[in-house]
C-alpha cells in the first residue's frame, strides 16, 4: 500500500480532499492529512505543515497553484515518489521542481485512479 500525504486536507465531507482521504483508507492506504483547519479526515488528524514525513509514496495535491508555493520545500524534503495534481491543482512550476528532484508527477484525479485500480 502507498502511504499518501493529502495536501489541502479538509474536515468538510463535501470537499474532494475529504472524499479522497476516506477512499484511500477504504482501499487500505495509510494517509497523512496536511491542512489548515485542524480536526480530522477519515479518522486521521489534520496536521499543519511541520514535521517532515520521510515514508511518503504519494503526495496528492488539493491546493490551488496560488497556495502551493509555501509548501514547495516541505514537499521536496518529504521526498515522495510522485505527486498527483488533482483537477484545479495543476502547477507547471512545481511539476518542474519535482522532476528536477526525481519525483514523478501526474495530472489526474485521485478518486478516479482509486476507482479504476490505477492508483
Amino acid at each position: 500500500m502507498k502511504k499518501t500525504l493529502i495536501l489541502g486536507a479538509s474536515t468538510n465531507p463535501s470537499r474532494y480532499s475529504n472524499k479522497a482521504a476516506n477512499m484511500l483508507r477504504k482501499h487500505g492506504h495509510d494517509i497523512v492529512n496536511i491542512g489548515l483547519s485542524g480536526g480530522e479526515a477519515a479518522g486521521v488528524p489534520i496536521e499543519k505543515k511541520g514535521d517532515i514525513h520521510t515514508d511518503i509514496d504519494t503526495v496528492t495535491m488539493y491546493l490551488g497553484e496560488q497556495h502551493q508555493k509555501e509548501y514547495y520545500n516541505y514537499i521536496l524534503e518529504t521526498k515522495p515518489k510522485r505527486i498527483i495534481f488533482n483537477p484545479g491543482a495543476e502547477n507547471a512550476e512545481l511539476e518542474q521542481l519535482a522532476m528536477e528532484n526525481g519525483i514523478k508527477t501526474e495530472r489526474a484525479c485521485t478518486l478516479v485512479l482509486l476507482s479504476t485500480g490505477q492508483f
